[in-house]
């Protein structure tokens, strides 16, 4: 396995409320951990919702007595969440805060994905497939047959949410069981990149670059190059299988 992450203000923010964590060793009964987070709410809410869930989640995970990565992510999303939405009911500064989530545990030729949220897994081979779902406005219009993917890609509510950990007293979570080869790659994303790039830029990038910090800075690059309209975060993993 190969990692790299690499994470980016953009151009048009004064701050960056993404925030990730990687670690290829164990975290409790996991092999490892990856978790990308993108902040929301006014001054420095979005901020304190993506750091605040993603170093929860990794402190909460050590103490569950399980080995099944999809328990410990449920339990470790699910009492982020309580803590989350509790804070900010107690205090005004963080009202309106929340933040995705994606989440990756890896195994020698399988993965458990989890997320909420409108940040990215994808896999990219000889095709690139995106396995999350985005909960977005638009995008649960699109999968209603209201809206026309094309239509959804500019569309000026692409940013409303649908699902956000600490939005809510409870959440929803997606999870995905993956099978990999060893040729895949995975990336990681919040929407700084994916509004940014479409799936066929990504793709080229991820097949033409060597290794994951090119990858990975190249595609922050790039996004960059075409507006850096938001914060990018990437985490970028070869050689899963």
């Amino acid at each position: 396995m190969k990692t790299f992450y690499l994470t980016d203000v953009g151009r048009m923010r004064e701050s960056n409320q993404d925030f990730v964590y990687t670690s290829e060793q164990p975290v409790g009964a996991l092999p490892n951990l990856f978790l990308v987070a993108d902040g929301m709410g006014g001054h420095n809410a979005g901020d304190y919702a993506s750091k605040f869930t993603v170093e929860t989640m990794v402190s909460l995970i050590p103490t569950f007595k399980t080995e099944d990565a999809k328990e410990i992510l449920s339990r470790a999303i699910l009492e982020t969440n309580h803590k989350l939405y509790n804070n900010a009911r107690m205090d005004p500064d963080l009202h309106g805060t929340g933040t995705t989530l994606v989440a990756l545990v890896l195994y020698e030729n399988k993965a458990v994905v989890a997320n909420v949220g409108d940040s990215r897994l994808y896999i990219i081979g000889k095709e690139i497939r995106q396995v999350t779902r985005d909960h977005s406005l638009v995008q649960e219009m699109v999968r209603r047959g209201e809206m026309r993917a094309r239509d959804a890609v500019h569309h000026p509510d692409k940013n409303i949410i649908t699902r956000a950990i600490g939005a809510e007293q409870e959440v929803a979570i997606d999870f995905f069981d993956l099978h990999l080869h060893k040729e895949d790659q995975i990336l990681m994303c919040t929407d700084g990149l994916s509004n940014m790039l479409d799936d066929e830029e990504i793709r080229q990038i991820m097949e033409r670059e060597r290794d994951p910090a090119e990858k990975a800075m190249k595609l922050v690059e790039k996004a960059n190059e075409n507006g850096g309209r938001d914060n990018i975060t990437v985490v970028v993993i070869n050689e899963v299988g």
